[in-house]
């Protein structure tokens, strides 16, 4: 029978490993070379539905993957892009700056300047702090040298320079696209020089192959890994080992197989011996292209791709990383994507760029430091040209400007667009905490918050879009 002394020493012995662990966490937490500097993994989706992975929605096709990112890390329910559509959204990721400030509006075709060298990128500023950094996806933020990833800061990358459904297959337009061959390129080079039928099943693959070696190759020194997936962009394709496997159409498929690619990175970065030390960003560029119907992803929130209301610019967000992000946790604090550039260069300990930057350090919000709070007054939203209101930095209000947008009228089918129309929204004020779907204007109910906000549109407006518009 063990004595109180032998309980006793049991009890130090537990409470002094438990300090050791702790002391150990608390030594990651303050790593300060650049030795320590922790990893960056983005992997960006296009046009994923908010709910199309659980644990955001309950989906008819699985995906473990995602579900024990969410279990490791944390789900952020209120993330934000600046504007719901492809360039414009990766810009701001890439560059932490507003669409107005940069011009980088909608969607941008072959041969595009994109985001002018003018506006650094994350690659740019972690690549001077010693970095390697790569990407394998879809760039589409410049289709110039002077903008391609080689030029932005990217020491590696493969993939489409442009969307998918850029090519002379396009079911709207096949002979302006026609004119513009899509090409693959591998570090610069083009190594398919008209991309097929044959070829956009193996792009998720290619993007995951790619990544799980780049892990491995950089396991000894810091690195920062962009993983923009072309899909579930249209034309949806899959490769063989997932075709048919979801049982619940080629979506359920593509979306499958996204997962697998999830998987695999994580699995890298634990079997390299460096998952204790990255921090893992899942989320997507905007809402679902709703006008495609089955081929579509869901949200539960107003509209979708292509608008201001929230399902456009409400993103399902997933970072992990160990002994920072408590595992398992829901946060409802409202950031956005510009704030990404910023609160890397932090943990990095780099240096922001010299051009302006709109974006904020966020990481208290991410940790979900007590009493922290949003640096920002503010996040706008805009459709293109178009600026079109403001969300206030606590995510409780809305104001929309008036303003037209598209909503949709009759879905397509299997590849194909369905038709949409045009309505018109007049100033308008929801309270996001009580009404996140945006159907009660409440303008009349609270003058002072409407006006506040207002206040901030017309600032906004004067100063980055008085040129453009």
């Amino acid at each position: 029978m063990p004595t109180r002394q032998t309980v006793q020493t049991r009890r130090d012995f537990l409470k002094a490993a438990a300090l050791s662990a702790v002391g150990l966490g608390l030594a990651r937490i303050c790593r300060g070379g650049l030795g320590e500097a922790p990893n960056f993994v983005i992997i960006f989706l296009d046009d994923s539905g908010w709910a199309d992975f659980r644990p955001f929605g309950r989906p008819a096709y699985p995906t473990p993957n995602v579900e024990q990112l969410a279990k490791d890390g944390c789900r952020f329910n209120n993330f934000y892009v600046p504007q719901a559509v492809c360039s414009a959204s990766r810009s701001a990721l890439l560059s932490g700056c507003y669409p107005g400030r940069t011009k980088v509006f909608g969607a941008h075709g072959p041969n595009a300047m994109g985001l002018i060298p003018k506006y650094a990128t994350t690659g740019e500023i972690l690549k001077k702090r010693g970095y390697r950094t790569a990407i394998f996806g879809k760039w589409h933020i410049g289709d110039k040298p002077e903008t391609r990833p080689a030029a932005r800061g990217f020491d590696e990358s493969c993939g489409l320079m442009y969307s998918n459904d850029m090519w002379e297959f396009h079911p709207g337009n096949p002979e302006h696209w026609g004119k513009y061959p899509l090409k693959f390129y591998e570090n610069n080079k083009v190594t398919i020089d008209r991309v097929t039928k044959k070829h956009q099943p193996m792009l998720t693959t290619w993007y995951t192959e790619h990544a799980v070696d780049f892990i491995k190759r950089n396991k000894d020194k810091p690195f920062f890994l962009y993983v923009p997936h072309s899909m579930p962009h249209v034309p949806l394709f899959v490769s063989d080992k997932f075709k048919g496997k979801s049982g619940a159409g080629l979506y359920g498929d593509v979306m499958m197989e996204i997962d697998w690619s999830v998987g695999e990175i994580t699995k890298a970065l634990k079997a390299n011996g460096v998952e204790d030390n990255t921090l893992v960003i899942f989320t997507s560029d905007n809402g679902p292209w709703v006008s495609y119907g089955n081929h579509a992803g869901k949200t539960p929130y107003r509209e979708a791709k292509g608008t201001a209301f929230d399902g456009g610019t409400r993103s399902a967000c997933i970072m992990k990383l160990p002994w920072r992000i408590r595992p398992g946790t829901v946060s409802m604090r409202t950031f956005g994507s510009i704030d990404i550039l910023p609160t890397l260069a932090h943990l990095a300990e780099a240096d922001l760029p010299e051009n302006p930057v709109d974006g904020k350090n966020v990481w208290d919000i991410i940790v979900g430091r007590p009493g922290a709070k949003n640096p920002h007054e503010y996040y706008p939203f805009s459709t293109g040209r178009n600026f079109e209101g403001v969300i206030s930095g606590d995510g409780k209000w809305k104001l929309h400007l008036p303003h037209g947008y598209r909503t949709l009228v009759e879905a397509g089918k299997d590849g194909m667009p369905g038709k949409y129309k045009q309505e018109r929204i007049g100033l308008s004020l929801f309270n996001m905490e009580k009404d996140p779907f945006e159907t009660t204007n409440v303008i009349e109910d609270h003058p002072d918050v409407a006006e506040r906000l207002k206040e901030y549109a017309e600032q906004h407006k004067k100063k980055f879009y008085a040129k453009s518009n």
